[in-house]
């Protein structure tokens, strides 16, 4: 261990994290990728988020699916994966389970699909599972399982009866009361959340006069969107606070600086994504930059500094 790293160690729903940081779905592939990178260690995370998986394979989205937009990217993959089955016979057992913990990204178009996939994960090694609330529901005409209250509590209701195992429920921002989303989830047996998804987004191409993305809109994500998930952050650990409920918080985090602000507003730990297509080796700077900031405050451990947001008084005057 770095000097300096036992700052930033933290425990995540009775699972011993490294650092606060945790590498975030579909920017890593499914865990054995990132470790092919020169000085790169699992050590160095908290936490590794696998790709999104459904029950079966999946090819995904047409092309283009990425499109980088100003402070941002676009992105519509589709889910590619090659089913859940596959995912915990042939990729799980290449993971070092040593050096850092490993959470499942489960997705599915029907809330018994979301239960197959955690029933199949539940029989594995992986440490938690990630409920992607994101997707459509067929059965109900499209309509997306995270932007109803509702629907998002049946799906966490379906995925508990299936696992004991730690269920972190990522919230969509497109929609009208994230706070209440995330009630209805609590009661429901979401043991955390991961704040925000992606927001909808579209690129388009003047020559062509098309949109960029072949699915015609993408998540964006990146720097962009980070004012916005910082407040979805705070708004989220208003509800979770009292039950000692911890978050992820994500969006558009580069540096330590912005970490920090995260963990302020309310987030146990913090997720890397977009930052690590230009720079795969970030999360050494960023944790060297929490560590400093610590000391800096005479701060004993990371998490003395959640959810330690002083808000302004808007009454007064």
């Amino acid at each position: 261990m770095t000097s300096g790293q036992e700052n930033i160690e933290l425990e995540f729903c009775d699972m011993k994290f490294n650092t606060p940081l945790v590498l975030l779905s579909g920017c890593v592939g499914f865990g054995e990728e990132y470790t092919r990178i020169k000085g790169f260690s699992n050590r160095d995370v908290g936490a590794i988020c696998l790709k999104g998986t459904t029950l079966d394979e999946r090819l995904g989205n047409a092309p283009h699916r990425l499109a980088e937009t100003y402070m941002g990217m676009l992105n519509s993959i589709g889910l590619q994966n090659p089913g859940a089955k596959v995912v915990v016979d042939d990729y799980l057992p290449k993971l070092d389970f040593e050096e850092t913990r490993f959470i499942a990204n489960i997705s599915g178009s029907t809330v018994e699909e979301y239960e197959d996939v955690a029933r199949i994960f539940d029989d594995s090694a992986i440490d938690a599972m990630e409920i992607n609330i994101s997707c459509p529901n067929v059965k109900e005409g499209g309509v997306t399982f995270g932007n109803d209250p509702d629907m998002s509590a049946r799906v966490v209701e379906a995925c508990r009866r299936a696992t004991d195992k730690p269920l972190i429920t990522k919230l969509s921002p497109n929609q009208t009361d994230i706070a209440e989303n995330a009630r209805r989830c609590l009661e429901a047996g979401s043991d955390a959340f991961a704040v925000i998804n992606t927001l909808m987004g579209m690129s388009v191409n003047i020559e062509t006069r098309q949109p960029v993305i072949g699915n015609n809109q993408g998540g964006l994500s990146g720097p962009a969107i980070k004012p916005v998930a910082l407040l979805k952050v705070h708004q989220v650990y208003q509800e979770c606070k009292a039950h000692g409920i911890p978050i992820i918080g994500q969006g558009g985090i580069v540096n330590a600086e912005d970490a920090l602000e995260f963990i302020i507003a309310g987030a146990s730990a913090v997720g890397i994504g977009t930052a690590l297509f230009y720079e795969p080796l970030i999360c050494k700077e960023i944790n060297a930059g929490i560590s400093n900031y610590l000391r800096r405050h005479k701060i004993d451990n990371v998490a003395e500094l959640v959810g330690c947001l002083q808000l302004h008084d808007t009454n007064s005057g």
